[in-house]
C-alpha cells in the first residue's frame, strides 16, 4: 500500500464515521497540527490526543460536519489532501464552507506528522455569537 493509499484509507474511514479506522495509520507519536486560528488549534501528540482534541470536539460542536477530498497528491513520503470542509455550528446555527489542504508526512507506512491549512476565519465566523 502506497503512502497516498494510506491517506486515502484515513479519508475513507472518516467518510464512514469509523474513528478506529481514522486513527489506525497514525504512529504512536504522531504530531497532528490544527491551523492557528482554527477552533481546535494546536499540535497534539499521539492518536488518543488527536481523537480527544480534534475528532471528538468536531462531533460535539458541529452538525453535518463533512470533509470532501477532491484530490490526493502523492509526493512519496509527503502526501497532500485537497478538499472542502462544511458544517453547521450547533450553538449558533450558522453554516460554513472552507477549502482545506492537509499535509501528511509518513515513514514506514505510518503517519508521523499532519498539518492542516484552511481559512480559519470562515470557520470562526460560523462559531461567533453576536
Amino acid at each position: 500500500m502506497s503512502n497516498a493509499d494510506i491517506v486515502r484509507s484515513h479519508y475513507a474511514a472518516s467518510d464512514r464515521g469509523d474513528l478506529e479506522g481514522m486513527l489506525a495509520p497514525l504512529a504512536e507519536n504522531v504530531r497532528w497540527t490544527e491551523a492557528a486560528g482554527f477552533p481546535y488549534a494546536g499540535t497534539y501528540v499521539g492518536p488518543q490526543a488527536v481523537a480527544e482534541n480534534v475528532f471528538a470536539r468536531i462531533q460535539q460542536d458541529w452538525d453535518g460536519f463533512t470533509l470532501t477530498i477532491d484530490e490526493v497528491v502523492d509526493g512519496g513520503d509527503v502526501v497532500v489532501g485537497l478538499g472542502t470542509y462544511a458544517g453547521t455550528n450547533r450553538t449558533t446555527g450558522r453554516a460554513f464552507t472552507a477549502r482545506v489542504a492537509h499535509v501528511w508526512r509518513l515513514a514506514d507506512g505510518r503517519v508521523m506528522e499532519f498539518e492542516q491549512v484552511t481559512d480559519t476565519e470562515l470557520v470562526n465566523a460560523a462559531t461567533r455569537q453576536f
